[in-house]
């Protein structure tokens, strides 16, 4: 517990703070800053998932080749569900895929326990549904909210929070 503000540590692992997140207006360092580190960090994942994809094609390409075809199908699959795996992997083990844990940014539940594998699936196919059917102007309703919410962390009952909030 943070004595000064009668909050848990986000810091901790297995913290929840009960019924509600901590208040943007009592506890601003939560939310700080956090819509321009969500897309840095969002970024920094892409690249990542670009080298990924980058070195299974070219392993897929090979494996295919040597199996006359037979493998480029799977190698598509493979590519197609990448991006939901990475990010429903490191959401759901650690709170933060690593472009989130490198701008300070974690991902909770609504009431500040660590997602679970089957939610944090939840969010990241509600992302990879909504962003590209809206063209990404779903991602607006961040700004009239004060936790800074987007769509799939509404849908998904999560919160994004800064790891380490300023004092």
């Amino acid at each position: 517990m943070d004595p000064s503000t009668n909050l848990p540590s986000l810091s901790l692992a297995d913290s929840a703070w009960g019924e509600a997140p901590p208040d943007p207006l009592s506890v601003p360092g939560y939310y700080d800053g956090l819509l321009w580190r969500r897309s840095l960090g969002f970024l920094a994942d892409m690249v990542l998932v670009w080298a990924l994809n980058a070195a299974l094609v070219v392993a897929f390409f090979l494996a295919g080749v040597l199996t006359l075809g037979l493998l480029w199908p799977l190698g598509a699959v493979v590519l197609a569900i990448l991006p939901v795996a990475y990010h429903t992997y490191f959401i759901g083990h650690g709170g933060a895929t690593p472009g989130m844990a490198l701008f300070d940014v974690q991902i909770r539940t609504w009431t500040g326990k660590r997602l679970d594998y089957p939610q944090a699936f939840l969010q990241t196919a509600l992302f990879y549904t909504t962003v590209p059917m809206t063209g990404g102007l779903i991602l607006v309703v961040s700004l009239f909210n004060d936790r800074r919410r987007t769509l799939h962390d509404i849908l998904a009952g999560t919160l994004a929070l800064r790891r380490t909030p300023p004092s």
